[in-house]
């Protein structure tokens, strides 16, 4: 929908919710790759409110099992990004799939950004050992809410450019110390789920505009596709 080509890596389960989202991913024109394991696959329910606010409950199932000796160099052949959950930076033995994933990209030249995911995981992990690990990955792209920012620090990831996502209030990009504020897209809200995502896809492919834009269309409507 955005114009670009996408493949998800992932460990998967043998349930039927795994064939769910594969199915789902691959119709939506995704390359789905990564090894199935005996076991659940990962599920998140969101609980949207009145006001198209969400909380999850997420079970990651075997997601964090992926290893970084599974992954096979033809999955990133011709990659001109790789974008890592941030969660995959703070589970083993995920987190070490993570770096390689990043080692393999970047032989061909690609960057990579990363999306610190939650304040609760970041504190619960350790802000200092998520700094460490940041200052080992360097990422070019750093996609977080001003919470998450906070929790880490603001010497974190200092080479990095900061997108910083803020709801109805736009977005921010900090880089070198300068700082830019971009308005949001107006959008009738319905259900706010997946629409941080949408706004990195969106970057990703053609900056801030279409970001905030891909945030719009997701916001406004029921579940996490735009």
């Amino acid at each position: 929908a955005l114009g670009a080509e996408a493949r998800f890596v992932g460990k998967r389960g043998d349930d039927p919710a795994a064939a769910l989202a594969a199915g789902e991913l691959i119709r939506l024109g995704v390359t789905v790759f990564g090894p199935v394991a005996l076991g659940r696959n990962g599920v998140v329910v969101s609980i949207v409110g009145e006001d198209g606010d969400r909380a999850m409950a997420s079970d990651r199932g075997v997601a964090p099992a992926l290893s970084a000796h599974e992954l096979e160099p033809r999955w990133f052949e011709d990659c001109t990004h790789l974008h890592l959950s941030g969660y995959s930076l703070m589970s083993s033995p995920i987190d070490d799939a993570a770096f390689r994933a990043a080692e393999l990209v970047r032989a061909g030249g690609a960057a990579a950004s990363t999306d610190l995911a939650s304040r609760r995981v970041i504190a619960d992990f350790g802000p200092e050992h998520l700094r460490r690990l940041l200052d080992e990955l360097e990422p070019q792209l750093v996609f977080a809410n001003e919470e998450e920012r906070e929790e880490l620090g603001s010497a974190a990831a200092a080479k990095a450019t900061w997108v910083l996502k803020r709801g109805a209030d736009g977005c921010a990009i900090e880089h070198g110390g300068e700082r830019s504020e971009f308005p949001a897209v107006p959008a009738e809200v319905v259900d706010t789920t997946g629409a941080g995502d949408a706004f990195a896809a969106g970057f990703l492919v053609g900056g801030v505009e279409l970001a905030l834009a891909t945030a719009a269309r997701c916001v406004a409507n029921l579940g996490a596709t735009p």
